[in-house]
């Protein structure tokens, strides 16, 4: 199991020192939560923040798009060359297009699956990603309680990633604990989002340890 703590529950006043402190407690992803205030009611940070981010963090950037024009945003970011660059499928009317522009620039493409969307949705696009993240909360804020039906839909997608493409991840994000960590594994989930959970701890790295 690889862990993305996401920075959205960071204390924002010592920024660097909070990125810092979870790569060096063993993190495998640093989760960059974009929000426009549009396609969520909130509004988090842009690239100047993330510019600082990428300075100090030792680990890769995992870039989650929850904005209206996912082309745009993708090319606010591509300098950085995240791990990954992934967008909400509700939103995207060009989905494959834009699967072809984040590859294009040597980033890994993923698909995100708000808590209503159905995995069937993206069977056909599955071929050309590397990871399918599913929001197991709905989307715009963290601290959310874990949504359980995601751990049946987790099951639906696994069985068709292995029918489609192998290789494709399946991240979760939203209310991810020591408490639900084992279904999800089992289900299929090769990564976690850890906002709350890892950031509300006392220890950076007993929580994420939890976790793996």
């Amino acid at each position: 199991m690889l862990v993305a703590p996401s920075i959205l529950s960071a204390d924002f006043g010592k920024l660097n020192d909070e990125i810092i402190a979870i790569c060096e407690a063993g993190c495998d992803l640093v989760h960059v939560d974009v929000m426009d205030g549009h396609f969520v009611p909130n509004l988090t940070i842009g690239p100047v923040v993330v510019d600082a981010v990428a300075k100090v963090a030792t680990k890769p950037l995992d870039i989650h798009l929850m904005v209206e024009n996912n082309s745009f945003f993708v090319d606010l970011f591509s300098h950085l060359k995240p791990e990954y660059i992934s967008f909400h499928i509700e939103q995207e009317k060009h989905p494959h297009r834009l699967i072809q522009k984040i590859r294009s620039l040597d980033i890994k493409p993923a698909i995100v699956l708000n808590p209503h969307s159905r995995p069937e949705d993206i069977e056909y696009l599955l071929q050309d990603l590397d990871m399918v993240l599913l929001m197991s909360v709905n989307p715009g804020f963290g601290g959310q309680k874990f949504i359980s039906t995601v751990v049946e839909k987790t099951k639906k997608l696994k069985s068709l990633i292995n029918q489609h493409n192998p290789d494709c991840l399946i991240e979760i994000d939203g209310g991810v604990n020591n408490q639900n960590i084992t279904a999800l594994k089992e289900a299929g989930a090769n990564i976690v989002v850890a906002g709350s959970y890892v950031y509300g701890s006392d220890n950076y790295k007993e929580a994420i340890e939890s976790l793996k």
